[in-house]
């Protein structure tokens, strides 16, 4: 080490590590994937200022969830999202993979030429994500970022995931 600065590079680890200016300040978005009933399959995180729609190949590349022979066990019917995600690539991205998009047109758009029907009584549903980021901000060590780089502050995410299940499977 000797005068030397010792710095650990990982190509999985963001120049920005994940931090950028937003509305709100400076601040980290996560991107968040979860099933019906609140359990989290996913999570990705990105520097404030990055839209949520450029991240979702990313989020959705590690949504299958597969048994011991690597067959995927459980995979969307549908997938629901804010005004945020619309954009007509969004759409056929999900419908690629036989996905039905549950996100509303914008104001400024004719919801008859999308080519896409919504289903209002399942983005109703969509309430069970907002629980779980409502849930997340209760974790001190996620809401308040304590960790530097982006690989350490996804290693809390997954912690507070863990904490979350255990919880559930065993709450006494």
């Amino acid at each position: 080490m000797c005068g030397r600065r010792w710095e650990k590079s990982d190509a999985r680890e963001p120049a920005d590590h994940a931090l950028g200016r937003s509305r709100g300040g400076f601040s980290t978005k996560i991107h968040l994937l979860c099933d019906r009933q609140g359990n989290p399959l996913h999570f990705c995180v990105t520097a404030g200022q990055a839209h949520e729609s450029q991240s979702l190949e990313t989020l959705f590349e590690g949504m299958t969830l597969c048994d011991l022979d690597d067959e995927p066990v459980l995979f969307p019917l549908q997938l629901a999202g804010d005004k945020g995600y619309r954009a007509d690539w969004i759409d056929e991205y999900l419908q690629g993979f036989g996905i039905e998009p549950v996100i509303p047109s914008k104001s400024n758009e004719d919801p008859a030429a999308r080519g896409v029907s919504f289903d209002a009584e399942a983005y109703r549903a969509r309430n069970v994500v907002e629980r779980l980021v409502g849930w997340l901000k209760e974790c001190r060590r996620v809401l308040t970022r304590f960790e530097k780089t982006a690989l350490n502050f996804a290693g809390m995410i997954k912690m507070a995931f863990i904490q979350r299940y255990l919880r559930r499977r065993y709450p006494e």
